[in-house]
């Protein structure tokens, strides 16, 4: 099993959750991070097919224009509103919630959008880790803060973290990834703690995904374990599950939409392992 054998599937109509919340309406926002492929991209679907705007937001245009596209083609419910940009520069990150509150009542984030790069830490790029930090952890941050005074006003809401198993316990020669995730998880508490019940915050730790992501950095888990791509991903990405396969990016969305609905409203401050037994077996 190569890198080749391995392709992002495309999401359909039925497959997404429908959940019945009279607060998921076109005039409720949902901010979606890394909309333009993988995991944000079919979360920013799933939540419009929920009947909510969504905001959906990446530095990749041309992935925004597909999404857009994508929801269009399979007739989704809901809306979507793009809006490119690089999630590491602050006044950026303004300009997002501005264009985010025009388009209704702000309830809803999700900060989905990671990088991924692999290498021992003794020769891992600084400057990597910097983008990566203030990709996955500061840019969170930041956008939290801007979106709580709306969701307070509008009478609360909820921000959804997108973990990992990397949050829980680390592999080699990721310390950016690793590090970014487990901050995630304190970031979510923070968040809980600080929301009084009314913002609500949750993060999700999925096992491997079928992402660009995922796919992408299977050569080089090669190159520095000294492995095939074959034993990377049958012994690296799923020789301690229990459901050995790979998951398919909407079946996290669901959780998502789940999760931010009114049937997740006492998950707040936890995390969610969604991993296929990838963590707390052996």
């Amino acid at each position: 099993m190569a890198t080749d054998d391995i392709e992002p599937p495309r999401l359909a109509r039925e497959d997404v959750l429908v959940v019945p919340d009279d607060r998921f309406s076109t005039d409720t926002v949902a901010i979606v991070t890394g909309a333009a492929s993988g995991i944000g991209r079919a979360t920013a679907l799933a939540l419009a097919h929920n009947g909510l705007t969504v905001c959906a937001t990446d530095v990749d245009e041309d992935g925004l224009t597909e999404t857009e596209r994508r929801h269009a083609d399979l007739d989704l419910d809901g809306r979507i509103a793009t809006t490119p940009g690089d999630l590491t520069d602050d006044a950026v990150l303004e300009a997002i919630v501005e264009a985010a509150s025009e388009e209704g009542s702000i309830r809803y984030l999700a900060n989905i959008a990671g990088i991924q790069h692999v290498a021992p830490m003794e020769e891992f790029p600084v400057e990597k880790y910097d983008l990566m930090h203030r990709l996955m952890l500061r840019a969170p941050l930041v956008l939290s803060k801007l979106c709580l005074p709306h969701m307070r006003e509008a009478g609360g809401g909820a921000v959804a973290n997108m973990c990992s198993i990397h949050g829980h316990y680390v592999t080699r020669d990721k310390v950016a990834y690793n590090v970014a995730k487990f901050g995630l998880r304190g970031l979510t508490q923070s968040i809980a703690a600080e929301g009084d019940g009314d913002v609500r915050a949750f993060s999700l730790s999925t096992a491997y995904v079928k992402t660009p992501l995922v796919v992408n950095q299977i050569a080089d888990t090669a190159e520095n374990r000294g492995i095939t791509e074959r034993e990377v991903v049958e012994d690296v990405m799923l020789g301690e599950a229990r459901v050995t396969e790979l998951m398919d990016p909407v079946e996290v969305a669901n959780v998502f939409a789940f999760g931010l609905s009114k049937h997740g409203r006492f998950l707040d401050g936890g995390d969610l392992l969604f991993d296929g037994g990838y963590t707390l077996t052996y």
